[in-house]
């Protein structure tokens, strides 16, 4: 294979004169403002509750849920989408095209309208997936962990700035210096799907698929992942039923509340999405079988083989790191507000308002900004990748375990069945220390995203797209499985519920993880025609390709 260096001199972040560089800022701000976006409920919250009196705690949960359920799905499709038709116009695409839900959501009066745009609006969570793509064609293994982690970072800050910012900006500047009143929060959503289907068309226009004079291969169709071996054909389909399962304990959670007596998901309409979700992995697993057999029985050539265990292991790191993330910016505001509700300032108002939950609850999501960068960065420069995984795993263990602590059992139980909470310790002293335990499982949490992703482009180049789909996807199967799990169970329960997913993973990753090969390679492989199977086709990318 035909090599060529890319400027293998470690990238400098703010040397906007390198293309590379500006790539990258152009991408985790698309990133950053998808998550803005797909995170816009839960700092809002207690405002729609407030403002909006047809709407319950328990329908703000199942918004909750469904505001991730359908990113299971988004990332398969959108890997196979980038492997396709590549990493630039697919994200464009999905930025314009999920402004439409935003909007949709912001001005919705009932339910039922609100959890329709949410269902369709989780799709936005697919854009992590193309940017992993993108940086991944722009940067060589020996600082792609960085490159990873330093765009996933920045661009996951997205959620905790919409929990510092969007309460301020409906409560503050729209409902009391511009007197919006009640309608506030739906001004300040509506103006964040304007916004992100102006970048998209931005996007478009300011990237390119790769750099100049190098291609850029493509699938030449959209279609399940290729395996290298019947184990790994037999592994694949295994890992793919969690992906519908997901789905299915969605719509079973649903189908338990009612809403003004009526069900919001009849039995027999809960049994025809169990028909559809079944037909819909029969068909899955029958293509699959069917691009994979032929393939197989040809005999795969040495230089096309990969470790599907590592994929399996990391999809279980996933799981556990930002399925947990996911899981937790969602129900973190409400549980800081409702444990410290008894604080009171100086005049006896509440000291904890939804804008000091939302701001302190944001402490988890903040670190994103470092913690996420370091997590590629180390994987980068220490001796072994999977040794640093199975590091951050278990310091998520102890975060969350920690985490179980900041609240204590008290007598009683709420509305909802589940046992009462309150501060473990009185005093602010106990919520700056409750903040401190936050950070610190945070910074294990997001280290491990990090971590994961400076791995996932190593394991197969040509497939990057779809194996970061799939363990992206199993992100958000852990968040559809922890939320529901949380619906059911107090916060305190739900936090040592988390620690133990994470110790199951690191047990996964244990075994079957494997170190990468060449994972602290200097150099970009070119990509040229005579290096891909005859089942691929190589495209110019975008419009700066030039000829090789």
């Amino acid at each position: 294979m035909t090599k060529t260096v890319l400027a293998s001199d470690a990238p400098r972040l703010l040397d906007l004169s390198q293309e590379r560089i500006r790539v990258l800022h152009y991408t985790w701000i698309a990133f950053f403002m998808t998550f803005y976006v797909w995170f816009n409920l839960a700092p809002m919250a207690s405002t729609i509750l407030a403002s909006e009196s047809w709407l319950s705690t328990e329908e703000i949960k199942i918004l909750a849920i469904a505001n991730v359920a359908l990113t299971i799905p988004a990332r398969i499709v959108v890997g196979a989408l980038i492997d396709r038709f590549g990493a630039r116009i697919i994200f464009s695409t999905l930025m314009v095209t999920m402004a439409i839900p935003t909007i949709v959501f912001a001005i919705g009066t009932t339910f039922m309208q609100l959890f329709m745009a949410r269902l369709v609006l989780g799709s936005i969570g697919a854009g992590f997936v193309i940017g992993i793509k993108m940086v991944a064609q722009w940067f060589p293994p020996k600082y792609l962990g960085r490159a990873e982690g330093f765009y996933a970072g920045w661009g996951n800050f997205g959620s905790a700035f919409a929990a510092m910012t969007l309460p301020w900006v409906a409560l503050t500047v729209l409902s009391d210096w511009l007197g919006v009143g009640d309608n506030a929060w739906r001004w300040a959503m509506a103006s964040n799907g304007v916004v992100l289907a102006i970048y998209g068309v931005m996007y478009y226009f300011l990237v390119t698929d790769v750099p100049k004079g190098k291609l850029l291969a493509k699938s030449k169709k959209a279609e399940p992942m290729m395996v290298t071996s019947y184990g790994d054909l037999a592994q694949y389909l295994i890992w793919s039923i969690p992906l519908v399962g997901a789905l299915a304990v969605l719509a079973w959670r649903i189908s338990n509340v009612d809403i003004n007596g009526s069900a919001v998901l009849s039995n027999s309409g809960l049994y025809l999405v169990y028909g559809v979700l079944a037909l819909v992995y029969l068909g899955h697993a029958a293509k699959t079988i069917h691009v994979n057999l032929p393939y197989l029985r040809r005999g795969v050539p040495e230089e096309e083989k990969y470790h599907w265990g590592s994929v399996a292991a990391l999809n279980s790191t996933y799981f556990a790191n930002f399925g947990a993330e996911l899981a937790v910016v969602s129900m973190l505001p409400l549980f800081f507000e409702a444990t410290f509700s008894n604080l009171r300032s100086g005049d006896g108002s509440p000291l904890v308002t939804a804008t000091v939950a939302g701001l302190v609850a944001a402490s988890f999501a903040f670190v994103n900004l470092v913690a996420r960068p370091l997590g590629g960065y180390l994987s980068d420069r220490l001796a072994s990748r999977k040794r640093t995984m199975l590091g951050y795993i278990l310091g998520i263990v102890v975060g969350f375990t920690l985490m179980g602590f900041i609240a204590k059992w008290t007598p009683g139980v709420d509305d909802d069945g589940l046992r009462n909470l309150a501060p473990t310790f009185d005093g602010v002293g106990w919520l700056a220390i409750a903040v401190v335990i936050t950070v610190f499982a945070s910074v294990f949490v997001q280290g491990a995203e990090g971590a994961t992703f400076a791995v996932i482009p190593m394991i197969n180049k040509r497939m990057t797209g779809q194996i970061a789909g799939m363990a992206g996807a199993y992100g958000n199967v852990g968040a559809v499985v922890y939320l529901v799990i949380f619906s059911l169970v107090d916060s305190r329960t739900f936090f040592f519920i988390l620690a133990a997913g994470a110790a199951v993973s690191f047990v996964v990753t244990l075994l079957v993880l494997e170190e990468p090969k060449e994972a602290f390679a200097e150099t970009l492989d070119e990509v040229f025609v005579n290096d891909l199977p005859n089942d691929d086709r190589v495209s110019r990318a975008g419009r700066a390709g030039t000829d090789v």
